[in-house]
């Protein structure tokens, strides 16, 4: 091993995964003067980044709603209602996952997740616009407000403990009836339903295009990027090492930002979390003439957000839940994953043709309380963990940089970082 040590070009830090949290990661870190490389197996801004519905959400305090009951899993196994299905092969891999869901979803779970969210979600937009701003990228953003639908008695329901930890932790909200709907976003079919409307979330027209320009922002300061594997990384005697295609590099620190391809990598030393793999569709439909969306508008009965881009208008949906090991191998796509949530959007508003062929999956993970993965991995010194919620990982991961560079640097954390820390699931 010596020779190899020798021979290995050294950073004070790696971060795997180049994605919107690990290229976030490398640029405060290398804001806090450490010399980082970024390494991945595509660019950045590939894979699950480029596919979300790139929102910055002031919400988020209900809990996701997974089954918790065994007919209620067995059923979305089976049928895939309302847009959200379960890969059969995966249950068996998922009992723990399901088991940390149901702790989660108790009301005093509940009260703490919104509470340890809450200081995150409070800086996430002003992070992501200081980034953005550096990367001339404040064109992506758009401050529109988000609108959810409220077309179920279980919508209604998470709505309200939305509109409960709203009101304690001073976030905007409105409630809107049918014609109030259709005054923000005038081309919508008449309906029936209500709504509630976030007027601090933003959104952004490319998930993709904010990310590849952060990545240009790092390599620009003096970054380097580079393609490798993390299933090569060792704990050595002086800290880490992998091997990318120029060879070998190590650091003492390293950042695990590889969402759901993070649970690989922790079985190389022997460690697991009890996490799922949570895959979504899109697709890009072009604008009929006349017709235009002006933010973000999700329809959580119908399992889809629909919201502008500069593709089209991208509906998102057909949601699948699986083990990690399950996504990382490569199910098949499912080509009819969005038929039935672009049928229902159909009935919402006019939709022309559709961009792409087929609907385009990414994958990402699903931390059963909800709440973001940051800190240091017990036990590893030098081995850190940032790994975002599926609903919030696009959102928050500026802020979770920040927070990551706080405690890695050893100052004044942004916030208290005992909620997201890795210790909570780990299991030796």
């Amino acid at each position: 091993m010596n020779g190899v040590e020798k021979r290995m070009r050294s950073f004070d830090a790696i971060v795997l995964g180049a994605g919107i949290t690990g290229t976030s990661a490398a640029l405060h870190l290398q804001g806090r003067g450490l010399r980082v490389l970024l390494v991945d197996r595509d660019a950045p801004g590939e894979d699950a980044t480029r596919g979300n519905d790139g929102l910055l959400g002031r919400d988020g305090y209900s809990p996701v709603p997974v089954p918790l009951t065994l007919p209620g899993i067995v059923g979305s196994a089976l049928t895939r209602r309302r847009g959200f299905g379960i890969d059969s092969r995966s249950l068996p891999d998922l009992s723990r996952f399901f088991a940390e869901c149901r702790l989660a979803a108790q009301p005093a779970a509940v009260a703490r997740a919104a509470r340890a969210l809450a200081p995150l979600q409070a800086v996430a937009a002003a992070e992501h616009l200081a980034l953005a701003r550096a990367a001339s990228a404040l064109r992506f953003f758009r401050r529109t407000g988000w609108i959810k639908l409220l077309r179920s008695p279980r919508a209604c329901e998470l709505a309200e403990i939305d509109r409960h930890f709203a009101r304690i932790l001073g976030v905007p909200y409105s409630d809107l009836d049918a014609v109030e709907i259709v005054r923000l976003e005038p081309h919508l079919r008449s309906l029936e339903e209500a709504a509630i409307y976030w007027p601090e979330s933003q959104s952004v027209s490319s998930p993709g295009g904010v990310a590849k320009a952060y990545g240009r922002l790092f390599r620009e300061r003096g970054g380097e990027v580079e393609i490798g594997d993390a299933a090569t990384l060792l704990d050595t005697r002086q800290g880490y090492a992998l091997r990318t295609v120029r060879g070998e590099v190590g650091a003492p620190i390293v950042v695990l930002a590889l969402g759901a391809g993070v649970t690989p990598v922790l079985a190389r030393f022997g460690l697991s979390m009890p996490l799922a793999a949570c895959r979504t569709y899109h697709r890009h439909f072009r604008a009929v003439s006349g017709v235009s969306l002006t933010r973000p508008v999700t329809d959580q009965e119908g399992g889809f957000t629909l919201t502008p881009m500069e593709r089209g208008l991208r509906l998102v949906g057909g949601t699948e839940l699986m083990s990690t090991a399950r996504a990382l191998a490569g199910v098949p796509v499912r080509a009819n994953a969005l038929h039935r949530a672009a049928s229902i959007a159909k009935g919402l508003l006019p939709l022309g043709s559709a961009v792409e062929d087929l609907p385009v999956a990414g994958v990402r993970v699903f931390v059963p309380d909800q709440l973001p993965i940051v800190g240091e991995m017990p036990g590893m010194p030098g081995l850190w963990l940032s790994v975002g919620h599926m609903r919030d990982g696009f959102s928050l991961a500026p802020a979770m940089a920040r927070l990551l560079a706080d405690l890695v640097t050893d100052m004044l954390p942004l916030a208290d970082p005992q909620p997201y820390s890795p210790s909570r699931f780990l299991v030796a």
